[in-house]
């Protein structure tokens, strides 16, 4: 018979490690807690409007396409992909803001306007860049972390210092540019690392590579197109896709997990992948003489952020918006210390608005308009409805200043979602929205093992262990853990 594998949640990481593990011929089931497949990715619809409910960029397209391409397919063969121009819009103070441009040419002739002399500095930067993108590609996203040995190659080690994983981002950019906007944008994608530019090695102006050269992407439809896509391709393999399913036990009874038990069910294991969160599957799900760290390690890991999101829908049309916008018109500095050196609510925090019905007339009524607004804060702060709304009022009433339209009398639909949220839904390590922060001191072989050393077939996947956080990190995971798994198990 074939290996009974049981992958506990159905986001990117546990699809893409159920559809590889499937392709070989282990006899794949997903455990999902919804009712519905894609963990954070999920989607809901109301009013007319279809929301996806976390992540909203599509960037590195190739990844996507690397993996359809395992199985014969291609992206095209399950939803239709449109490059975004402008990629962004970025909003600073005093009424300025910025279009980022997809075309290259655009982009040099924008540095040059603003900051005279800019755009050969910022050729040399995406250069630096793209090497960084190359070399993090071939040689270290694909790694699965076990010990620093796998990093002991020539090729690795002469790559070092060209890296510049020693040179925080935030001392690399400023070395190059001064203008504050200019260096804003280039700090930006670093965020969805999770940390601040200047506790991110300079190695991650990858991001910028993939920011402003790959392009920043939209599939039709909304994101949870990937997850149709990524269900439609693992069930094709052979996985099973169980709903309703929380999995409240992983049952060990000699070094090797042979159950996992939900509210519902009883299922029998020969391996057991996890793409819950980590902590939750390590301190909750076993036993304590099973569990790989202590209650005092999870404590002092650095998390990405959480958010405060709300979805509205709209019932007119607001010209002032892009897809994707950026408000950075108050003291980033200020908001990054509240996140990660001094968490609390923030004063005046940044914050980020998608409008997908700008691009994609399918996710309104005609007419209307989509808006996810995300506000960035510290995970595991106390939430509540008090003060979901004093930040609602505080953004919208920016956002109405900005983009110089009235939008509160217009608002037909309207959820939130925060931290309890978060922590109710996917059981998150301090309701963390999207995983483990990417600092020099938890990334590659110091993030935690996607293999047990207390459970012998017990694997993780996902955004709190390697590569990182991020929807194609995720993606990634899910591939490298079951590359481990074939390696160690035989499908039958």
């Amino acid at each position: 018979m074939p290996k009974n594998v049981i992958v506990i949640g159905s986001g990117f990481s546990g699809l893409a490690a159920a559809a590889s593990l499937a392709q070989k011929n282990y006899k794949v089931t997903i455990l999902e807690k919804n009712d519905s497949p894609g963990g954070r990715a999920r989607q809901f619809k109301a009013n007319g409007f279809t929301f996806d409910m976390g992540p909203s960029w599509y960037w590195m397209p190739e990844v996507f396409e690397g993996f359809f391409n395992r199985f014969n397919k291609s992206v095209e063969d399950y939803y239709n992909l449109v490059r975004l121009d402008p990629s962004y819009t970025i909003f600073f103070k005093q009424n300025e803001k910025i279009n980022v441009p997809a075309k290259l040419d655009a982009l040099y002739a924008l540095f040059e306007s603003i900051e005279p002399g800019s755009s050969p500095k910022l050729k040399k930067f995406l250069a630096e860049a793209e090497y960084k993108y190359r070399v993090g590609m071939d040689e270290f996203v694909f790694k699965p972390g076990h010990s620093i040995l796998e990093f002991a190659d020539p090729r690795v080690f002469k790559s070092v210092f060209r890296l510049q994983m020693f040179q925080s981002m935030s001392s690399h950019v400023r070395s190059l540019f001064k203008n504050d906007k200019l260096i804003q944008l280039l700090e930006f994608p670093v965020l969805f690392l999770g940390a601040t530019p200047w506790k991110t090695p300079a190695m991650y102006s990858l991001m910028n590579y993939a920011d402003l050269v790959l392009g920043t992407w939209y599939p039709k439809g909304g994101m949870f197109k990937i997850i149709e896509a990524m269900v439609a391709l693992a069930k094709a393999q052979g996985v099973t896709i169980k709903y309703g399913e929380e999995v409240k036990q992983i049952f060990v009874p000699n070094g090797h997990a042979t159950e996992v038990i939900t509210t519902n069910n009883k299922y029998r294991a020969d391996i057991v992948v996890a793409s819950s969160d980590y902590h939750h599957t390590d301190q909750h799900l076993l036993e304590p003489t099973k569990r790989m760290y202590s209650p005092k390690y999870w404590n002092t890991r650095t998390m990405a952020p959480s958010s405060l999101l709300f979805y509205l829908g709209i019932d007119k049309k607001l010209p002032g918006l892009h897809h994707h916008n950026l408000f950075f018109d108050e003291d980033f500095n200020r908001h990054a210390r509240e996140i990660y050196e001094a968490p609390q609510w923030p004063e005046n925090p940044l914050f980020y608005v998608c409008c997908p019905s700008q691009t994609d007339d399918s996710v309104a009524p005609e007419g209307m308009e989509n808006l996810f607004i995300l506000i960035p804060l510290a995970p595991g702060l106390e939430d509540s409805e008090k003060m979901r709304a004093y930040y609602f009022n505080m953004v919208m009433n920016r956002l109405e200043k900005r983009i110089n339209e009235k939008i509160k009398n217009h608002i037909i639909y309207k959820r939130s979602f925060a931290m309890n949220d978060f922590k109710k839904d996917y059981h998150a390590f301090k309701g963390n929205a999207y995983g483990l922060a990417n600092t020099i001191m938890q990334t590659a072989f110091l993030k935690p093992k996607l293999r047990s050393k207390k459970v012998k077939n017990l694997f993780f996947t996902g955004q709190l262990t390697t590569p990182g956080p991020g929807v194609p990190p995720s993606l990634i995971s899910g591939q490298v853990v079951a590359n481990e798994i074939c390696k160690i198990y035989k499908p039958t």
